[in-house]
């Protein structure tokens, strides 16, 4: 029985298990992203993580400690300059294991490990803003068109509006006047009475 042991042996001894994980992690830190099984995928992440905390902070003694682990310079040198700015931010969860199916030739479960920060169709969708939507669409509309005029007033200048002000008045002033030369150019007959009242008397005279 195994109860308690929580390390996965992967079916390899320990120092095969150990330069397995170290070329993994050098592949991950390299390529960003890694095709393999769901247990070394899980087995990877607790081995890498840590590695990823340390290269937050970059000094000779986290260089030579992660060194230790994945015997890759190169590797360590990319983690310490490329990769540490950019989870900088993050507290832990560095890495994400999407399944993708069964292996044809033994049906093992298949996975893909990534570092979160540099996959950009989950992180686009995170960054998406979510907009909240109010059932009264037409209350809301009128509130932005007053709020609008208002923030238009606001930011004309009181001469444009002493100006647009005055324009007004003078096309209320046509109009009135327009409607007065109306009612006054109906043409007088010799008799001092409009045409209108003249028509109006001849059809009396005619009846009578």
């Amino acid at each position: 029985m195994r109860h308690g042991k929580k390390i996965n042996h992967l079916g390899r001894t320990a120092p095969h298990r150990k330069a397995m994980l170290a070329n993994m992690a050098c592949s991950l830190i390299e390529h960003k992203r890694i095709n393999t099984t769901v247990a070394k995928a899980k087995a990877l992440r607790t081995y890498v993580e840590p590695l990823l905390t340390k290269s937050k902070e970059d000094s000779t003694h986290n260089r030579r400690t992660v060194f230790a682990y994945l015997k890759n310079k190169f590797a360590v040198a990319e983690l310490f300059r490329d990769i540490s700015p950019k989870i900088a931010e993050r507290n832990g969860g560095y890495t994400r294991i999407i399944k993708t199916g069964f292996r044809s030739g033994d049906g093992a479960d298949m996975a893909m490990i990534e570092l979160v920060d540099y996959n950009t169709i989950y992180n686009a969708k995170e960054e998406k803003k979510t907009s909240r939507r109010s059932r009264r669409g037409g209350a809301k509309s009128t509130d932005k068109n007053t709020v609008g005029e208002a923030t238009t007033l606001e930011n004309t200048p009181s001469g444009q509006v002493s100006t647009q002000e005055d324009a007004l008045d003078n096309e209320t002033d046509i109009e009135s006047t327009s409607t007065s030369s109306n009612s006054n150019n109906e043409s007088l007959n010799g008799d001092g009475t409009t045409l209108s009242e003249s028509k109006v008397n001849k059809d009396d005279s005619e009846t009578n």
